[in-house]
C-alpha cells in the first residue's frame, strides 16, 4: 500500500486525534488571499475535514479532495452542516479540475504526498491569476526531559528508524518544503508565518495520535503495540500527563504571472 493510503483505516481515530489549526492562521490566509464569500476554495488531502472546517465556518465554498473513502466519509458527518462544503474522493493528482478556477488553493498537512512533479505545476495551473498556495503543516517538538530521554531509549530499542525528526519537520523554515516553494517558478517569492501552541496529552490521546500517523501504520502489529505500550508506560510513570509543544509552519504565495 502507498503510505499516503494508510489513513483511511483509522479515519475515526483521525478525527478525534488529530489537532486542529490555529485560528490565526486562517484569518492570514484569508487576507493574504483577499478571499471574498463569492470566491471557489480548493483543499488538497482534506483528511477528516480538520482546516476544512476552519474555512467552512468563516462562510467560504470549499471543494475538498482526498482518496480516503473511509476519511471522506468521517469529513461528511462533521462538515454536514455547511452546504457550501462538497467533498469529493480522488488523489489531486487524478482530480480533473478546470483551469484557473481557485482564488485558493491549500493543503494542511498533505501537500508532501502529492507527486512533486506535478505539485506546483498543477496547484498554479487551477488557480485563477493572482491566486494563491497556502500550505501548512503542525509540527510536534519534542518532549520536555525527562520523558524525552525515556522516549528516545524506548525508539532506540523497538524502532530506531523513528528515533529522528518526525515528519512533519518537512515543514519547518529549514525543511525542503520552504526551499522548493521559493525556487519554484510557478509562484512569486512566499511569505511564511509560525503559530506556537501546546496541548496536553494523557497516555491514551497520546497512543491514540500516534496511531495515526503513517509511520506507525507500516509498523508490523508487534512492533506497534510493544513500542506504544512502553510509551505509554513512560508517560504514566511521569505522572499520566505532559504537555505536548507544537509549531505550525504556514508558507503563502501568489500565482506567478508565467503560469
Amino acid at each position: 500500500m502507498e503510505q499516503r493510503f494508510t489513513f483511511d483505516g483509522v479515519a475515526g481515530l483521525y478525527s478525534a486525534s488529530r489537532p486542529l489549526y490555529p485560528d490565526a492562521l486562517f484569518a492570514d490566509v484569508i487576507d493574504f488571499a483577499g478571499l471574498e464569500a463569492k470566491d471557489q476554495v480548493l483543499e488538497i488531502g482534506c483528511g477528516t475535514g480538520q482546516a476544512t472546517e476552519g474555512f467552512a465556518r468563516r462562510s467560504f465554498s470549499v471543494l475538498a479532495l482526498d482518496p480516503g473513502a473511509e476519511l471522506i466519509a468521517v469529513a461528511q458527518e462533521r462538515l454536514a452542516e455547511f452546504p457550501r462544503v462538497r467533498l469529493e474522493q480522488t488523489t489531486f493528482e487524478a482530480w480533473p479540475g478546470e483551469p484557473e478556477s481557485f482564488k485558493l488553493i491549500f493543503a494542511a498537512q498533505s501537500f508532501h504526498w502529492v507527486s512533486p512533479e506535478l505539485r506546483f505545476a498543477r496547484a498554479a495551473a487551477l488557480l485563477a491569476p493572482g491566486g494563491t498556495l497556502a500550505v501548512f503543516g503542525n509540527v510536534p517538538m519534542k518532549p520536555e526531559p525527562p520523558l524525552s530521554d525515556r522516549f528516545a531509549g524506548i525508539y532506540a530499542r523497538h524502532t530506531p528508524q523513528l528515533a529522528g525528526p518526525p515528519a512533519e519537520a518537512w515543514y519547518l523554515p529549514d525543511g525542503p518544503f520552504a526551499k522548493e516553494l521559493l525556487q519554484s517558478d510557478y509562484f512569486e517569492e512566499p511569505v511564511h508565518r509560525s503559530y506556537r501552541w501546546s496541548r496536553s496529552h494523557t497516555a491514551q490521546s497520546y497512543i491514540d495520535l500516534l496511531q495515526t500517523l503513517s509511520s506507525y501504520r507500516l509498523l508490523t502489529e508487534d512492533q506497534r503495540e510493544t513500542l506504544l505500550s512502553e510509551l505509554a508506560d513512560a508517560i504514566n510513570g511521569h505522572g499520566g500527563v505532559f504537555e505536548l509543544r507544537y509549531e505550525t509552519h504556514l508558507y503563502l504565495a501568489k500565482r506567478s504571472g508565467a503560469a
